[in-house]
């Protein structure tokens, strides 16, 4: 009629329209809080059907009417007879034990057996060991024992209700955290659906195995982006922490664009130069323009990342004080010793070395008078 949604409908109602709710239902709330007050909750008897029984389940309590079985109670009380024997198997399953056991001390038991039929429990027995030590739901389980999915869910809430009770409180001991492949409140694993899974299953070996950005990745693969990052950001963060060469215990708040250390795919662009630059050492300027990189920018990468690499190419500082190129103290250490050491000549030191003779030289009259001192003194 209003071309709306059950579900949406419902939903509003509840949320903002709550005392009509009631009202429709029949309930009296005394002027409590309309939110706390709930019509369903999980584990926990409907207030509709509370009313609705509790005077035939008072009666079935009482021994004035142990001689009637629970069919001729409920019929007393105009009840329907399966209902009211459902709902008392699943919230007053001691007081059907309790009634059999007088009945038969009383002798008016009428040897019906009660209780789960043999045909029922070993057609259900591997459901509830799987139900009871994984935490797979009951849809999940079902398919997978090719069982009735409501047949199964019966007979757990008739004849396993401590199974349910235990698996309900890991559920609210799980609300608060949420940790991937476990349980969570609302009984589910917390991982991806089989169908998102799916989905970027192609996009996430591409991440893992290369160097692609996301949007590149997600382009090959004709995937959202957005999407894809999301995916990521949930379900692979260790993924996106690799990449970005965050390493240790992450705070889930953290902005990881001020977390990053090394993205991987900066490294795989650098990775050329910076090897070129241990088997060859020269200018760090060189190399950026070489491989194409800005100089100020490689400079800040390798002191950042690689400093001990960095330390080799830069300037060091001698004894009195001067900077001098690290490159061309390590060049030059050798010849100088000779020639403080020795009575040889700069000219045959350098010949003798391969060292080009006005550099050496020039090396060391600008950097190291002294060494001019103390050769001149040995001749």
């Amino acid at each position: 009629m209003c071309n709306v949604s059950v579900g949406g409908l419902g939903s509003y109602l509840r949320r903002y329209w709550r005392e009509l709710v009631f009202r429709h239902h029949g309930i009296s709330v005394n002027n409590s809080s309309l939110q706390n007050v709930k019509i369903i909750e999980t584990g926990k008897q409907n207030i509709n059907a509370h009313m609705k029984y509790k005077d035939a389940v008072a009666a079935c309590d009482s021994l004035t009417f142990i001689d009637l079985n629970i069919s001729q109670i409920a019929r007393k009380y105009g009840l329907d007879a399966t209902a009211m024997a459902n709902f008392m198997r699943i919230h007053y399953h001691d007081t059907l034990v309790w009634r059999e056991k007088v009945r038969k001390q009383l002798g008016i038991n009428d040897n019906t057996a009660h209780g789960a039929r043999k045909k029922c429990i070993k057609q259900y027995a591997e459901a509830v060991r799987m139900y009871k030590e994984t935490d797979m739901t009951m849809s999940e389980i079902a398919e997978a024992c090719k069982v009735s999915l409501s047949g199964f869910s019966q007979h757990m809430r008739f004849y396993h209700s401590d199974i349910l009770k235990q698996k309900r409180q890991r559920r609210k001991v799980a609300e608060a955290t949420k940790t991937f492949g476990k349980l969570t409140g609302n009984g589910r694993m917390y991982k991806p659906a089989p169908a998102t899974e799916k989905k970027y299953a192609e996009a996430l070996d591409l991440y893992k195995n290369t160097t692609m950005t996301m949007k590149d990745i997600a382009k090959h693969v004709g995937v959202s982006s957005e999407g894809f990052r999301s995916y990521l950001h949930k379900w692979h963060k260790n993924l996106v922490l690799e990449r970005l060469g965050v390493a240790g215990d992450v705070d889930e708040n953290i902005d990881l664009r001020k977390a990053k250390r090394r993205l991987k795919t900066v490294a795989v662009k650098y990775e050329g130069a910076i090897e070129s630059l241990r088997q060859n050492p020269r200018p760090i300027a060189k190399v950026a323009v070489e491989f194409g990189f800005r100089p100020d920018v490689f400079r800040e990468y390798l002191n950042k990342h690689e400093p001990e690499l960095a330390a080799r190419q830069g300037m060091t500082c001698s004894a009195s004080g001067k900077k001098i190129s690290r490159r061309s103290e390590e060049k030059y250490f050798v010849a100088m010793k000779l020639y403080e050491t020795t009575p040889e000549s700069l000219k045959s030191i350098s010949k003798r070395l391969g060292l080009t003779y006005n550099s050496l030289g020039g090396y060391i009259r600008r950097n190291y008078p002294e060494v001019i001192s103390r050769h001149r003194d040995l001749l």
